[in-house]
């Protein structure tokens, strides 16, 4: 009752309601007691309004006093009863007194006729018992949405736990990778040991930036992964060779940080760390609809077995996007004339949307 009369439109639902109810009742007073029509409207009407406030309330607190999960169904079906039996003996009393009242100020009253009072008695204890049945139905309904709202609060929970555990894995899988290179670069070249492990500094103090970040955009993130390849030239130098190209319309599309990093990675330390000459790695990324495709390619040497794509880095990635987007993101390989392909979709979201 209370939730229903704190918005306007919710009282005038309930009044014009019970307004209908006391032109009905107008029509029978008007019939069973011998009423012409008019004064049977202006004795109703009021009569039936001034019940939809009384009994609404008393059969709210009711209700909230006999919780359906609290109470045992014999307690509630004998308080519902006894309530609605006072409210019949209510309603015929309040419609004698307000006919009493009728008459005293010379407007002619109705008959007080057995089958009339009945019909009020039974009106009274029908109408009160269909408002205790909406309160209830309207708390059962209130509870199954809160229910529904805890379990999807806690699915939402349970999936940025997953999302932060998958995604703590990446900084410890590329650190101990960007550290075994810096080991072997001490003995070989202090200089640029000095200078990778400086860049290496770098790129985790702006990975950090973005830690508390749901998602970023392929701008900053494409950002992110040039710090990451600047750290790998000091160890690769002219044999690493880097190529994007990243339609403007995907600059401002979201996807969860650093997702691409183990993908370019893996090109790197795969693909070019396995080719004397070196190669080319290659980042594409295109708007295409409500779709947004991202690959990784890079150079292979044709006489290294081709990768099954279950590695650590490739793994993380489908696990992170399956979280994030469920069926709607999908993770290919492709290793075709001695290039190796990534190929990413998921659905595009922005700031704005």
């Amino acid at each position: 009752m209370q939730r229903v009369l704190t918005s306007r439109s919710g009282v005038l639902l309930y009044l014009t309601v019970w307004l209908l109810l006391g032109i009905v009742l107008g029509g029978a007073v008007s019939a069973l007691g011998d009423v012409p029509m008019l004064p049977a409207m202006l004795f109703a009407i009021p009569a039936t309004l001034l019940f939809s406030v009384a009994g609404g309330f008393s059969a709210y607190y009711m209700c909230k006093a006999n919780p359906l999960r609290e109470r045992s169904p014999a307690v509630i079906m004998v308080s519902t009863l006894t309530a609605a039996m006072f409210a019949g003996f209510f309603w015929v009393f309040m419609m004698g007194m307000w006919n009493g009242a009728a008459e005293a100020f010379g407007t002619p009253g109705f008959a007080a006729r057995p089958q009339l009072m009945a019909l009020l008695f039974c009106l009274g204890a029908m109408m009160y018992g269909l408002l205790a049945a909406l309160n209830y139905l309207y708390a059962e309904f209130v509870r199954a949405r809160q229910a529904e709202q805890r379990e999807l609060e806690s699915k939402l929970a349970a999936r940025n736990a997953e999302l932060r555990m998958l995604r703590t894995q990446i900084d410890p899988h590329f650190l101990f990778n960007s550290l075994n290179s810096i080991s072997a670069l001490t003995s070989i070249d202090a200089k640029r040991a000095r200078d990778m492990t400086q860049r290496l500094s770098d790129f985790f103090r702006q990975s950090l930036g973005i830690e508390a970040q749901g998602k970023i955009t392929l701008e900053e993130e494409v950002r992110l992964i040039g710090n990451f390849l600047a750290v790998e030239k000091v160890r690769f130098g002219a044999r690493l060779g880097v190529e994007q190209e990243v339609d403007e319309a995907a600059l401002k599309c979201l996807l969860p940080p650093m997702i691409l990093q183990p993908l370019v990675e893996n090109a790197v330390k795969h693909g070019i760390g396995g080719l004397p000459e070196g190669g080319m790695v290659r980042i594409d990324a295109q708007r295409e609809a409500s779709l947004l495709k991202i690959s990784v390619e890079n150079d292979t040497d044709p006489d290294t077995p081709p990768r099954k794509g279950n590695g650590i880095g490739l793994v993380n990635v489908r696990e992170r996007l399956a979280a994030a987007y469920g069926h709607q993101a999908s993770v290919h390989c492709t290793h075709e004339n001695n290039k190796y392909r990534v190929a990413l979709t998921l659905p595009v979201e922005t700031k704005e949307s």
